[in-house]
């Protein structure tokens, strides 16, 4: 590229600089580039005169102009060296300028990025501050609607006010209230709850002094049937000495008259249901009997039967075939046999207990003691015995039902069947009446409860002991 394109290509350029700033103007009210054309024409003219020393001005041509153009080049030659120092001040200076017009370029050049940057800086402010003026407008505008309404709006807002501030006392009083009843619930519920627990403290404190005091008697009747034992064994080991054994001789058979026994007993003894409802007591008395329980004239089976209900392991003996006959129809042990050979032949301490009803006042009054140690001495310790018979303190027994049967010998008295127990081993017996004579012979219901109680209590007793 030559010397004149270049100027071309760089006057085109600031022809285009100047056209986007025109006279300096960057943009930006009050700042402007400053206009380095003048400095620019002063530095070519400047360097044109620069380059002009040495130089010759030129003439027409001809022998006159090149006599003269020698002439001045010997004479600027003759002269170089004393304005050698102006050339290069000259020069310096030019340097200087052009220096100047570099900085003041580059001056330029950062003030239009700065101003450019600016623009870009306002023009983000201006956005945002058209931002906050359009809220600050809003805000303005809804404070101006607040502040022209407010005079329509107070007076609903101290109605409100009013309002919330009687809910709120009486929700206050309302929870004060509910909170007093809650803390007298919850004080009534505490004193019942230590009524309550006083209650079963109570209750449970009797419960364990009546066990106590059960099982202190318990432990007393057993101490005192070991000391009964023992004084029983010591009398009759000492009326034993004082006399020599002798042989009970045997007893005449019993007397059997010849009647239908099985119609005597529905009749006089009573219908069997009754009978053995009756014997379900005695049967429950037996419960948990480690060995077997031997029913002694077990006549028509209704111990037997009773027995069998409540789960106890029962056997029966009776001198009547007819009623053993019976009791085997029913699906009960028995077996026909004289009581005193029977027990004889039993092992001793076999038994887990022993039921005798209705039999002892149809034995001979000599032969009842020995029948009752012969039962003693086959019941295992601690075994229980059951006898029943007619009851001879009650005086209508002796006009109406003992001597209906035939068999009968003598009434056995209470007092006296104990001392046979007494004696043969017995302990802790106790006495039941049974069979009221006033439901028998309602006439007896005219007397005096005492005397009735007296003298006509129980047709039947049964009296229980254990063996020691």
């Amino acid at each position: 590229m030559s010397d004149d394109e270049l100027m071309a290509v760089i006057e085109a350029v600031r022809a285009k600089a100047r056209a986007r700033t025109p006279n300096g103007n960057l943009g930006l009210d009050g700042v402007e580039a400053c206009d380095l054309m003048p400095l620019v024409h002063a530095r070519d003219s400047a360097e044109a005169k620069v380059a002009a020393i040495g130089t010759v001005n030129p003439r027409p041509p001809g022998w006159k102009n090149s006599l003269a153009q020698a002439a001045k080049r010997l004479i600027a030659r003759a002269l170089d060296w004393h304005i050698r120092e102006q050339v290069e001040f000259n020069r310096a200076a030019m340097a200087c300028v052009q220096a100047t017009l570099d900085a003041l370029t580059e001056t330029n050049r950062s003030l239009a990025a700065l101003v450019s940057h600016y623009r870009s800086l306002r023009e983000i402010y201006q956005s945002e501050i058209a931002e906050l003026r359009g809220e600050i407008q809003a805000e303005i505008t809804e404070t101006r609607d607040v502040r022209r309404h407010w005079a329509e709006w107070r007076p609903a807002f101290e109605e409100r006010r009013t309002a919330s501030e009687i809910h709120l006392l009486r929700s206050l009083s309302e929870l004060q209230a509910a909170y007093q009843h809650r803390l007298t619930v919850l004080k009534q519920e505490y004193h019942e709850a230590l009524r309550h627990q006083h209650g079963e403290f109570t209750g449970i404190l009797e419960h364990k002094l009546t066990e106590v005091q059960r099982r202190l008697w318990d432990d007393l009747e057993q101490i005192r049937g070991e000391y009964e034992k023992l004084i029983y064994t010591e009398l009759r080991a000492l009326r034993q000495k004082s006399t020599a054994a002798q042989t009970t001789a045997p007893a005449a058979p019993p007397f059997q008259a010849e009647i239908d026994w099985l119609r005597f007993a529905d009749v006089f003894r009573g219908p069997e249901e009754r009978i053995r409802e009756g014997q379900k007591k005695h049967a429950a008395k037996f419960a948990g009997a480690l060995h077997e329980v031997l029913d002694i004239g077990c006549g028509r089976g209704e111990f037997l039967e009773a027995a069998r209900e409540a789960g106890v392991n029962a056997r029966g003996i009776d001198a009547s075939e007819e009623c053993v006959a019976l009791c085997r129809g029913k699906g009960l042990e028995a077996e026909r046999a004289d009581l005193f050979e029977y027990l004889e032949r039993l092992p001793d301490r076999c038994l887990g207990g022993s039921h005798c009803a209705q039999v002892i006042e149809h034995l001979p009054p000599e032969r009842v003691p020995a029948m009752v140690r012969l039962v003693s001495a086959k019941l295992h310790p601690g075994a229980l015995a059951v006898f029943e018979t007619p009851n001879p303190e009650c005086l209508a027994i002796f006009a109406t039902h003992f001597y209906i049967d035939p068999t009968h010998t003598r009434p056995v008295p209470a007092p006296l069947l104990r001392f046979y127990l007494e004696e043969a081993g017995f302990g802790n017996i106790e006495v039941e009446r049974l069979e009221p004579a006033v439901e028998s012979i309602p006439a007896l219901g005219d007397l005096p409860a005492s005397v009735r109680e007296a003298l006509f209590g129980g047709l039947d007793y049964a009296m229980s002991a254990r063996k020691l």
